[in-house]
């Protein structure tokens, strides 16, 4: 569905037109992966959440300074994953899509 790795961090974002093998256009209408950020807000929310709870049972409730950091140090390296699971989500979920593992590639 993309066409860089997660982890070339220029490009993680580019997406073709169509896919090369069932001719699926991604874009379906112009804007339709604004959704995507309030999924990929609520991802973040629940890696917050967790890093968090993580934090204070695991390091006996550091200081806020320590809080801050971590949190902000795993939003940002998660930021590619969150961005392309809150798109594949969002086309899944409101694109009509659905993975079919038995169509035959011609």
């Amino acid at each position: 569905m993309f066409t860089h790795s997660a982890f070339n961090l220029r490009k993680f974002d580019q997406m073709p037109e169509k896919c090369p093998v069932c001719g699926f256009r991604y874009e379906i209408e112009l804007g339709f992966y604004w959704g995507a950020m309030y999924m990929s807000y609520g991802l973040s929310v629940v890696i917050v959440f967790l890093v968090g709870i993580s934090l204070y049972f695991l390091a006996n409730d550091p200081p806020t300074w320590v809080y801050l950091t971590t949190v902000a140090a795993t939003i940002v390296l998660c930021t590619p994953a969150l961005f392309r699971y809150a798109r594949v989500l969002m086309l899944y979920l409101f694109g009509s899509v659905s993975f079919d593992p038995t169509f035959n590639r011609k």
